[in-house]
């Protein structure tokens, strides 16, 4: 990186505070405001701390990247249960001809994103400890800032290096746990496990700081104690701790009870669901965010991209039974791309609709996957179970066929569909991406026989996966480059560092 141009780096006082809706993140709108002004008491830093969440999420650097949830779209359209049958948004990264290139808009622009808040933390937290105000509350707003930072390195440790199974010793992204300006030097690539641990280094040093904190109900995008243990059993499982994972996971999800099936029917759209830990509350006047629901969404009329449609062998893998069986629906009209209704604006007239950041359920798919890799394929049962009882699907029965572990592996697949989880697992667990053709005897789209609500039946020529290979044409495969983000071809060209 030369002296004169660091492609991550803000200026806290210049960027950290955004323009954010007095409903539920109390910031003014400014981009011009000295450290002197922020940091001179609790009250203005809490603000401030407020604002670099808000430009994590609600910044629009194109119709495509509507703030960092669209990184979790990007993972899902790279995987293998997600058929991106149009051509809006995230067509090149269904296609592989996206994230592996480092001049690409998307490529820059969660590079940007991650850094950038992780430099606005440093200085957060360079800081904090010298501001007047109340003790207690400074503590937390110091324990929240730790943990974004271990939330934005756990997000680089997922997607720019393969698991630390694979190869522990990988270059992976480089670490900045100190402000930066125009004369800082560009450090080189530090190692998949040195990332992971500087994101459980984070997120164990915000515990304590949050303990006894209690957020507001309304709150939800605010990080407490919860949240921290729920992002502290994704890093531990990630790499390779999966004993800490299971601890972590249960102290996560206490509190927060697994949803009914009526609730899971109703879009995924409410914050204040009893099933999400951390969300990301979405309001008329402050709805970036909620942009992402417009290729998620694929029943509203008024979603206009509708991109996110299901690969129709995915519905294969869900009991009749099963509350979320009910959300697939066939499309009549046009080509018959296989519909799930997981997500719907909760208001479509304001495309209004509130972002899932994490879950009970996924809390419990890591206590199972934790105890399976630990060897307890009874306990590692019980906990799948208790998932697979609340969306009323068949236990796992350990004399069927399969291990618990691909069966854990299966239900992640299902139950967190759509909310970024797809090609982190592919390359966290070395797997591969699986795509097949929905095609007929003779070679055609398949036809699908729907029955209509008043019993008639109409023929639709089925359609899935249209990409069925890596863009070189060779078959996917386990631990492809083609896989992982590439860093930006501005960063590689300014930091000399990068690969020393």
């Amino acid at each position: 990186m030369k002296k004169h141009r660091l492609l991550f780096i803000i200026i806290f006082s210049i960027s950290a505070l955004t323009a954010c809706h007095k409903d539920f993140l109390d910031t003014k709108p400014t981009n011009a405001v000295p450290d002197d002004q922020v940091f001179n008491s609790v009250d203005n830093a809490e603000t401030a701390l407020t604002g670099i969440w808000a430009y994590m999420f609600e910044t629009y650097f194109t119709f495509a990247v509507p703030g960092i949830k669209s990184l979790d779209l990007t993972s899902d359209a790279m995987g293998s249960d997600v058929a991106v049958t149009t051509a809006y948004g995230f067509r090149d990264a269904y296609t592989f001809n996206e994230m592996a290139d480092n001049t690409k808009n998307r490529v820059s622009a969660y590079w940007t994103i991650l850094y950038k808040v992780i430099d606005n933390c440093n200085n957060f937290l360079s800081k904090i400890d010298q501001v007047p105000g109340d003790d207690a509350k400074r503590k937390i707003l110091k324990g929240q800032a730790s943990a974004l930072r271990g939330y934005c390195y756990l997000t680089l440790a997922e997607f720019y290096s393969f698991g630390v199974t694979n190869n522990a010793s990988a270059k992976s992204v480089p670490i900045y746990t100190t402000p930066a300006d125009p004369s800082t030097p560009g450090k080189p690539r530090a190692t998949v496990t040195q990332v992971y641990q500087q994101a459980i280094s984070d997120l164990e040093a915000a515990a304590p700081l949050l303990s006894g904190y209690t957020r507001d109900a309304t709150q939800k995008f605010k990080i407490n104690n919860n949240v921290v243990s729920g992002l502290l059993a994704r890093a531990y499982l990630y790499s390779n701790q999966p004993a800490k994972a299971i601890d972590a996971a249960v102290a996560a999800r206490k509190g927060y009870t697994l949803m009914s099936g009526d609730d899971y029917n109703k879009g995924f759209n409410d914050v204040s669901n009893v099933e999400w830990i951390w969300g990301q509350p979405q309001t008329p006047n402050q709805n970036v965010a909620a942009s992402t629901f417009t290729f998620l969404d694929v029943s509203t009329p008024v979603s206009y991209y509708k991109s996110f449609k299901a690969d129709p062998y995915f519905q294969g893998y869900f009991d009749s039974t099963d509350v979320r069986f009910r959300l697939f629906q066939w499309n009549t009209s046009g080509p018959g791309a296989l519909l799930y209704k997981k997500f719907r604006f909760r208001d479509p007239g304001a495309l209004v609709a509130d972002v899932v950041l994490m879950r009970s359920a996924e809390m419990y798919l890591i206590e199972a996957e934790g105890y399976a890799r630990t060897g307890n394929a009874a306990k590692a049962a019980d906990a799948l179970n208790a998932l697979r009882t609340a969306r009323n699907a068949t236990a796992f029965n350990p004399a069927g066929t399969g291990t618990v572990l691909d069966s854990i592996l299966l239900e992640r697949r299902k139950e967190l569909w759509g909310e970024g989880f797809s090609l982190v697992d592919i390359i966290r667990t070395g797997g591969t991406v699986v795509r097949k053709a929905f095609k007929s005897v003779n070679g055609g789209d398949s036809i699908i026989n729907v029955i209509q609500p008043d019993g008639s039946v109409v023929a639709v020529h089925g359609v899935g996966h249209r990409t069925l290979n890596l863009p070189d044409k060779s078959p996917f495969k386990a631990n492809s480059s083609y896989y992982l983000f590439a860093i930006p071809l501005s960063e590689v060209q300014n930091n000399p560092n990068l690969n020393n």
